[in-house]
């Protein structure tokens, strides 16, 4: 498909600034609408295409595409304008009468997005929902992995009548991005996808001073305390490796699992992996690294959890587990991006802590414990943005709750209220009283003295008063029964205070 490239009516050039057509946040809200529902009356059109391109299943669109972008669309319908309507600032100075301040937020201005494959319909719908909310002027480069669904997906946006000059996207090919970034100028540049072209991306915006959204690869890890559920930490685990085939940059990679509650997290684990299905993963060179991580995980003394190991067939591949891993195993370091699975006995926190620690890329962290006090202290240490409590990834879908990474998984917030408010500036504006303001004269020398005794009246209060010290009277009220001491002279409390006797030798 071509470039989509709308030229601007006579009538939107007259209501436009260097960031394209200015529309209203109203106008701009009642688009979201109108997308959401073309989105509802689509939505098999959709994951026909989605199918046809990645194989993905019907119940994978529906849970993992479909409901939490029209999740994310309601919420920027109900809470988009109270984020981004001006606010007044409170708080001001008592010498600064007569002025207002108020902080709007303005919009980047032009926004390149470059869209990835895992979660085609999900992840672009809602950075095109929350750059076009926040009035900015939008270009895609879709994934060449699903570029009919993508393409769909914009039309739909399109038809949603979304003003000529706001949307554009180009051809879906490899080369489309590099060749967009540099034919155009760009004020903010989204990108999602591997951690090495995230760094090349980096670079580039950073030679132009061109700020960015990477949401990069995850290599995360669940931790299994040995207070926890067994049942339901395996279960939840689980779910997170295999769901769309195990494609999912915020799926635990390890699992580090205490002493204690070992064996017990193994047999219910176990059952779960025995009884999985064979995936369809993007491509045969993912399938085949998941292969050969699992037999080096043998090779350094681990086993699999089902019996067998089994050698994938094309781009079919079965969700593996690989228990007793050792730390250096490299399914231990996550560099994968499928259905597979390290599990990990550790005697301790410190241990398990080092281990995740190991890795840079900490996109979401899960940990299951019943004890909030246990919780509370280790989320401290693991330097991620998203941690989930007693579950997996799930939570992460509320639509207000945003994404960051750290590290190698990137930087800057996409998603909920701080991604909307990531794809607008603030712009401070003050207006000063024609008639009521601060003097701009110079102060005479009384007026001088004046305001600073005023200074002082309100910020110093009491305390810029010099502190006198205060001794304690040789004789009072105060009559402390005398001390022996090795010199023998008995200390009392005239002695302590009296200068004559703290000069006196023994």
């Amino acid at each position: 498909m071509h470039s989509r490239i709308h030229p601007l009516s006579a009538e939107a050039t007259s209501t436009t600034s260097r960031y394209g057509p200015i529309w209203s946040l109203k106008a701009r809200l009642r688009w979201v609408s109108r997308f959401r529902q073309l989105l509802v009356r689509e939505e098999q059109k959709l994951a026909k295409l989605l199918d046809e391109e990645i194989g993905k299943p019907y119940y994978e669109f529906l849970t993992g595409e479909m409901l939490p972008l029209l999740a994310a669309c309601r919420w920027h319908e109900r809470h988009a304008y109270r984020l981004i309507r001006p606010q007044r600032l409170r708080g001001k100075a008592i010498w600064q009468f007569g002025q207002q301040h108020t902080t709007q937020r303005s919009p980047l201005g032009h926004v390149a997005i470059i869209a990835t494959w895992n979660y085609p319909v999900q992840l672009l719908g809602i950075q095109l929902i929350q750059s076009i909310v926040g009035g900015n002027t939008v270009t895609v480069k879709p994934s060449e992995r699903a570029p009919r669904t993508q393409q769909y997906l914009l039309a739909l946006a399109e038809q949603a009548e979304v003003p000529n000059g706001v949307l554009h996207w180009t051809d879906s090919s490899r080369d489309a991005g590099e060749l967009m970034l540099r034919s155009r100028h760009f004020d903010h540049i989204i990108f999602t996808g591997s951690t090495e072209v995230g760094r090349q991306i980096a670079a580039y915006a950073a030679q132009r001073m061109i700020t960015t959204t990477l949401e990069l690869s995850g290599r995360d890890s669940a931790f299994v305390l040995d207070d926890a559920n067994p049942e339901l930490a395996a279960e939840a685990i689980w779910t997170a490796v295999t769901m769309n085939a195990g494609q999912t940059c915020m799926a635990p990679r390890r699992v580090l699992v205490q002493s204690g509650i070992y064996s017990r997290f193994l047999d219910a684990i176990a059952p779960l992996v025995s009884s999985s299905k064979p995936v369809c993963v993007i491509d045969d060179a993912s399938a085949c690294r998941v292969w050969d991580l699992a037999n080096d995980a043998v090779a350094r003394g681990a086993r699999s959890i089902s019996g067998v190991i089994e050698q994938p067939r094309g781009r079919m591949l079965h969700p593996i587990a690989m228990v007793d891993c050792p730390p250096d195993a490299l399914l231990v370091a996550g560099d994968h991006f499928g259905p597979a699975l390290s599990v990990v006995p550790v005697r301790s926190l410190e241990d398990a802590v080092a281990i995740h620690s190991e890795c840079d890329q900490h996109l979401a962290t899960s940990i299951f414990s019943k004890n909030p006090h246990r919780v509370r202290e280790l989320t401290e240490r693991l330097n991620s943005s998203n941690i989930t409590v007693n579950d997996c990834i799930l939570p992460v879908a509320h639509p207000a709750a945003s994404i960051g990474g750290s590290g190698g998984s990137g930087w800057g917030m996409s998603q909920g209220q701080e991604g909307l408010l990531a794809l607008t500036r603030p712009l401070h504006l003050s207006v000063t009283s024609t008639w009521l303001r601060p003097s701009m004269q110079l102060p005479s020398p009384g007026g001088l003295a004046l305001l600073r005794r005023i200074a002082r009246w309100l910020y110093g209060g009491f305390a810029i008063k010099p502190a006198t010290p205060r001794t304690r009277p040789v004789s009072g009220a105060l009559n402390h029964p005398p001390v022996a001491t090795s010199t023998g002279v008995a200390i009392t409390s005239s002695t302590l205070t009296s200068p004559s006797t703290r000069s006196s030798k023994p």
